[in-house]
């Protein structure tokens, strides 16, 4: 019996914060993406990636328990070194050294609620 679904993509990724206007600043400010929707009703919008949209709400406005995320989203950037030197010369503070991995750079930070984040640039081609 097949369980399989007509799944195409992934439309957006959820993001709660508990303090949203540090999350619009974040998102938006420090981290340059775009902000193309505010839900006015509530504390929360979304942000673009440019593949996969950031849907960034306060926990707390749609019944959550806010818990930080420790799983880390991959921002994907040409030049992790100079997309971290740029976070560090703000304040953001990264986990660890930037990692290579023989395949991709990581370097790992995390949002001001504490939610998982790293740049990512994959440098080796694909294999099947």
């Amino acid at each position: 019996m097949s369980a399989a679904t007509a799944v195409t993509g992934v439309d957006f990724v959820t993001v709660f914060v508990e303090d949203h206007p540090a999350a619009l600043e974040f998102y938006g400010e420090l981290l340059g993406l775009e902000h193309s929707v505010d839900y006015e009703r509530i504390p929360g919008g979304e942000f673009e990636t440019g593949n996969l949209t950031l849907q960034v709400i306060d926990a707390a406005s749609v019944g959550r328990e806010f818990k930080p995320s420790g799983h880390p989203i991959a921002l994907h950037v040409d030049d992790v070194e100079a997309a971290r030197a740029k976070l560090e010369a703000a304040g953001v503070e990264f986990h660890g050294e930037t990692i290579d991995s023989g395949v991709c750079h990581m370097a790992f930070f995390s949002d001001p609620d504490g939610n998982a984040l790293m740049f990512h640039n994959r440098y080796a081609p694909k294999t099947s």
